[in-house]
């Protein structure tokens, strides 16, 4: 059987996911000392897994993206070009063609078609900084938990 979170408890999920910081999100949430709550919370089994699972979907989700950035910044415009070329395509034709990389499609009064591909730079340029997010990511992560680290020492020497 299976124990559900409570809403607070769901809340504090949601805040620790934003930034990582189990005080402020029990403060957030409601709990009287956050400290100690968060510390309890984060040593939740329920919680960890609920924690994990938004964790795996955001990954899932950035990748996705980075696989769309990559497609726009490297995929091929062949059919589209096919297009230009074409006088009238059929309804499979036009079905199997990838057009993925394709912003807009007009057909022209004089009987031409323009065709405009959405910017390649652009593209690149997200997907860098797609890949330096999660790089930075895991470098703040180590400096937070350097600086945690750091807080707690002090807390002890002033004791």
């Amino acid at each position: 059987m299976k124990n559900k979170l409570s809403a607070k408890e769901e809340l504090f999920c949601t805040y620790y996911l934003l930034d990582r910081n189990g005080r402020e999100a029990a403060a957030k949430s409601g709990y009287r000392s956050p400290q100690k709550s968060a510390a309890r919370l984060l040593r939740k089994k329920e919680v960890a897994s609920f924690i994990k699972a938004a964790d795996e979907k955001t990954k899932r989700k950035q990748q996705d993206v980075a696989a769309g950035y990559y497609r726009l910044a490297f995929g091929c415009v062949a059919d589209a070009v096919k297009l230009l070329f074409c006088d009238e395509p059929t309804d499979d034709e036009l079905e199997k063609a990838d057009l993925f990389s394709v912003s807009e499609i007009k057909r022209q009064k004089g009987g031409g078609i323009e065709v405009k591909f959405f910017d390649r730079l652009k593209a690149l340029e997200k997907l860098e900084a797609l890949c330096l997010s999660d790089s930075n990511a895991s470098v703040r992560a180590f400096y937070s938990a350097i600086e945690k680290g750091a807080d707690a020492l002090k807390g002890e020497e002033n004791e």
